[in-house]
């Protein structure tokens, strides 16, 4: 059994949520701080990939990255770079698609922050990098890090995007998703549920993970309410 499609899910999983992370929160803390005007268009245009069949994301993708269309045949005659059709074109599909659930998450823990906490912060002499990484971020983690892993298992089984821009070649650009897909064209159905198992098992312990790190951040909310 090639386990190609597994490293290389995971590999493009790991990279796109690392660029969505920091993006997705930087996003959120910046948004959150404007008007509503602004604030409801750019909740908007960054949710939209939420709602958006995946297919579709792969399509505009491609009318972008395509090398027969403007940034795509410009990487390819000033960089000789094909953006797509190579395993980490599946990056640009992935993180487009996952941005939202990492935005919005961000979104939602930052705005239950107590602002009284950086005012007081700010009257102290404190900066506002300091505020951010030492009281913000500590007081919102359980957004953030949940934020994190949703857009990580989201990642690992994207599909649409991913298979139009990337496409499906053995030991290259195959992934889990594509890989099923293509064993069950060729009715391989007792190999492509040994990937679904796979699939299914890693999600499993994912989203065990995530309630993990819920149900520890409710104790330290119940005892801290005890002692007050």
């Amino acid at each position: 059994m090639d386990l190609y499609p597994l490293f290389n899910s995971i590999r493009i999983s790991l990279i796109s949520t690392a660029i969505v992370f920091f993006v997705g929160i930087f996003s959120a803390y910046y948004i959150s701080k404007t008007n509503s005007i602004i604030k409801g268009i750019l909740d908007v245009i960054f949710t939209l990939p939420l709602v958006l069949p995946p297919t579709v994301v792969g399509y505009l993708l491609i009318k972008l990255l395509g090398p027969n269309h403007f940034i795509g045949e410009f990487f390819l005659n000033t960089f000789d770079i094909r953006l797509t059709m190579n395993w980490w074109s599946a990056i640009f599909a992935t993180t487009v698609v996952i941005f939202p659930l990492m935005y919005r998450t961000a979104r939602g823990a930052f705005q239950s922050f107590d602002a009284n906490l950086s005012d007081t912060a700010m009257t102290l002499g404190l900066s506002n990098s300091y505020i951010f990484w030492r009281i913000r971020m500590p007081y919102c983690k359980q957004g953030v890090i949940a934020g994190a892993i949703l857009a990580f298992a989201r990642a690992l089984g994207e599909y649409g995007a991913t298979s139009m821009i990337a496409g499906y070649t053995p030991g290259k650009t195959a992934t889990i998703s594509t890989t099923v897909y293509q064993l069950w064209r060729l009715n391989n159905d007792e190999l492509a549920f040994r990937w679904i198992v796979i699939n299914i098992l890693i999600s499993a312990v994912v989203l065990l993970f995530i309630n993990i790190i819920e149900s520890k951040y409710q104790r330290k909310g119940a005892k801290y309410g005890s002692l007050r």
